[in-house]
């Protein structure tokens, strides 16, 4: 079940990719284990950041959430220091078997653009987010020219 799901999001993903994402097996040979790239939106902190993400299936998915890591550094009070992300359309209680790849790529490309800091896993970046704008967006296109091959 989960191999011919996998290999239809695949397809769809590639007659239809989402703005500002990919995903893609990491070899032919294990469609469970993908790799992925968000591009940042312009007019967010992270602009000129191209983001790495891991992407591994579960096998009873889509009955259960893909996990997904920030493979690369990012200064974001959503995602922690080893790239774990918090964003309710991942959580096991939340997760639908209607929700494809997809739909979590654009969620991700959307998280880059509005931070939850009400479900934070850095409260420090969060709490500077929340209080200090200008601070928290400078320290990320910091970051974004550190570690997002930035342009």
């Amino acid at each position: 079940m989960a191999l011919r799901r996998i290999q239809k999001e695949l397809v769809d993903l590639a007659k239809n990719p989402p703005l500002n994402a990919s995903a893609q097996p990491v070899s032919d040979d294990d469609i469970l284990h993908w790799k992925g790239a968000l591009t940042a939106p312009d007019t967010s902190a992270y602009k000129g950041g191209t983001f790495q993400l891991t992407i591994e299936f579960p096998p009873d998915y889509p009955f259960k959430p893909p996990s997904i890591k920030f493979a690369t550094k990012i200064y974001h009070p959503n995602v922690d220091d080893d790239g774990t992300i918090c964003i309710g359309l991942l959580k096991t209680e939340v997760w639908k078997p209607s929700t494809k790849i997809a739909d979590v790529l654009i969620a991700l490309v959307d998280l880059l653009q509005n931070p939850v800091p009400e479900d934070a896993l850095q409260s420090s970046i969060a709490q500077v987010y929340n209080s200090d704008q200008p601070v928290f967006e400078k320290t990320a296109r910091e970051w974004v020219k550190k570690y997002a091959n930035s342009k």
